[in-house]
């Protein structure tokens, strides 16, 4: 069975906002939750690993994701993508997006150097922060082929 991950639009969400960044990291579960990808669970383990270890990686973007320990809760390997275009304070650093991980095992290795391809390139982050379209967001974040 591939375990490439496969971003699509339900997994998309553009225009959001959020109090702060609990309230981000909390939208992002949620749509883990939604698509199926983690169980509920896992949302508090996220909060628990950016306590730890907070998620701002650059560039205006944050990856919540769980803890070692709650890979158990991980279903499939997804992403959640929220843009919050008015911006987080992420304790420090603004987020204009943010990228809910659920990954078991080593793919969240696989995930995140997909996500590297746009977060060393200022302005594909750039139009990953501006983006006004879904397709866009998939575009963006679709793995380099092999």
């Amino acid at each position: 069975m591939p375990t490439d991950l496969t971003l699509t639009p339900e997994s998309v969400r553009l225009g959001g906002s959020a109090r702060d960044r609990a309230d981000a990291i909390d939208q992002c579960g949620a749509l883990l939750v939604e698509l199926g990808a983690v169980e509920p669970g896992y949302v508090p383990a996220m909060h628990e690993r950016e306590a730890s270890i907070p998620t701002f990686v650059g560039e205006g973007v944050a990856i919540p994701h769980g803890t070692d320990a709650s890979r158990a809760l991980v279903k499939r390997t997804a992403l959640a993508v929220v843009q919050f275009p008015a911006g987080v304070d992420w304790g420090g650093p603004t987020v204009h997006v943010a990228i809910g991980i659920a990954a078991s095992g080593d793919e969240h290795l696989r995930v995140l150097s997909s996500l590297a391809g746009v977060l060393t390139d200022p302005e594909r982050a750039a139009r990953l922060r501006t983006a006004t379209g879904v397709d866009d967001v998939l575009e963006l974040l679709a793995p380099a082929t092999d």
